[in-house]
């Protein structure tokens, strides 16, 4: 199914700040569905006169829907949009009108002008129709939670047509909470609580409060229940911003160990502040496993920083050792070792400064990349160079996947450019152009598979060369690390141009060993 912006694009000569408007009333009229006890239908005029589109279309929590079907996309006219005729042409909010009927659900019909306000803030013209079409199958006298709900709605109502509602979304917000059925809380435009829903009552006790909201101010009863002085400051000043119009950001109360979000709306039909509507939601419980998760991610961070320090440690040891060795294969072989802890280290270093078990990796490769030119036995200065970009990585590919490239770059750098060899005769060798020495890292992502190859302009691989058991120790070990712990391929072949191209195939989404996914 198209999307808002895409049905009106299609459809409707809307401009886009007009479509935008659009977008932040279906954002946020979740609120004004429940309020109503009733589904809301965005209608846009179509080319064509007396026809319309429904764009969006919303169902009440609170209630039972008038529609089964799903109403986007639906263009209709004639005598069934003569209601929305009315509040489109004449901008007023229509409620007369019998009952209708959809199959067997009876339902009542009304319609909201919905208008965008001008640069200077004066109301302008009609863009769209908010259809609010109430289920009759379940009327009965309205208990007073309702009738304070329909109230509240009705003022909600008025501001869109008035072209002021939905306020403006404060930056990092989302639509999704408080809730209606949350909490509900009714001021005055004095500030004075004239309606709090048995939800809002409960949230306010668990702070503290035990007696009933009625009657109390409600900014002064935030400053007096919060911990921290400064926090109910912030949600007092809160209130008063909502009673002047204002739509202030959300806040959170802190009081005996429980929390409470509030969301204060002003409420101003026809442009007259009447009080304000807060939404309270008791989150104590959600805080509770934030912190919990806080806790538990400082711990694995702590323990990734102390890993590091340890196979560092491991490292230093193991480069004295291969300073007391005399015996030039051990020395080396102890070097390679220092080499390899190192480039796990480096993994573990980032995830010590991450907040999830996923590395950025191509910080790693560059810095991998620089070592291995730096301490390579060889007399040619071979330059490094990374093409695409591997992404972030999860901690288990990233740890493998940080050796494999490790040994592969010491080997394209120590094994492809070992040097010119003098002549027998010990005259000079004639001057030749040669390319200049690099090893070229490149990676992509294609079909949850990570793509990387290793391509060298090297002397290539010896003629009697293997590329399924032949190598050193280093190819033995990316050799298993890539067909076991990573259960990718490798395939080591000579390059197009010359040199040696070391290609890997990554699956990216972890498989358990009996075929099934794994996380």
């Amino acid at each position: 199914m198209s999307t808002l912006r895409d049905l009106a694009e299609e459809h409707t000569q809307l401009r886009p700040a007009d479509i935008d408007h659009l977008h932040r009333i279906a954002g946020d009229w979740q609120l004004l569905s429940d309020l109503s006890f009733a589904d809301l239908l965005l209608w846009v005029p179509v080319d064509g006169e007396g026809t319309y589109l429904c764009v969006a279309q919303v169902r009440p929590t609170t209630a039972p829907t008038a529609y089964q079907d799903d109403q986007v996309g639906r263009i209709v006219g004639g005598p069934e949009v003569a209601h929305l005729e009315v509040a489109h042409r004449q901008g007023r909010i229509w409620r007369e009108g019998d009952p209708v009927w959809y199959g067997d659900v009876p339902a009542r019909h009304e319609a909201i002008p919905v208008r965008l306000r001008t640069a200077d803030g004066e109301a302008g013209e009609v863009i769209a129709v908010v259809g609010r079409d109430t289920n009759l199958s379940t009327a009965r006298t309205p208990s007073q939670l309702e009738l304070n709900y329909l109230t509240t709605a009705d003022d909600l109502a008025q501001m869109i047509a008035d072209g002021t509602f939905p306020p403006p979304r404060h930056p990092g917000e989302t639509t999704s909470a408080p809730r209606v059925g949350d909490g509900l809380v009714r001021l005055d435009a004095g500030g004075k609580v004239t309606y709090a829903s048995p939800n809002a009552q409960s949230a306010y006790r668990r702070l503290g409060y035990a007696s009933h909201l009625v009657g109390e101010d409600l900014a002064a009863l935030h400053r007096r229940l919060a911990a921290d002085p400064l926090e109910g400051t912030d949600a007092a000043n809160g209130i008063l911003a909502a009673l002047r119009g204002e739509a202030p950001p959300r806040r959170e109360i802190d009081a005996r160990g429980a929390t409470m979000l509030t969301r204060a709306l002003p409420l101003m039909p026809a442009g007259v502040p009447i009080g304000a509507l807060v939404l309270v939601r008791d989150i104590t419980e959600v805080r509770r496993r934030d912190r919990a998760l806080i806790t538990k991610d400082a711990t694995i961070r702590e323990i990734h920083h102390r890993v590091k320090n340890n196979l560092q440690t491991v490292a230093a040891l193991l480069r004295l050792q291969a300073r007391r060795v005399s015996m030039p294969e051990a020395r080396i072989a102890l070097e390679e070792s220092v080499r390899r802890v190192a480039s796990i280290a480096l993994v573990h270093e980032t995830l010590s400064m991450s907040s999830d078990e996923a590395v950025e990796f191509d910080g790693i490769v560059d810095r991998v990349a620089s070592a291995a030119t730096e301490v390579a036995a060889t007399e040619s200065t071979v330059g490094m160079r990374r093409k695409g970009s591997f992404g972030v990585l999860p901690a288990e590919i990233a740890t493998s996947l940080v050796m494999v490239l490790n040994e592969l770059l010491l080997n394209a750098v120590e094994h492809g450019f070992p040097g010119e060899p003098e002549p027998s005769d010990g005259t000079p060798a004639p001057a030749v152009e040669a390319p200049r020495p690099e090893v070229v890292v490149s990676a992509h992502r294609f079909r949850k598979m990570l793509h990387v190859s290793v391509v060298d302009n090297g002397q290539g691989l010896p003629p009697d060369f293997d590329a399924e058991r032949g190598g050193n120790l280093g190819l033995q070990i990316v050799r298993a690390l890539i067909t076991g712990e990573l259960r990718g391929t490798i395939e080591l072949r000579a390059g197009a141009h010359g040199g040696t191209e070391a290609v890997l195939v990554v699956p990216l989404a972890r498989t358990a060993p009996d075929g099934r996914s794994g996380s």
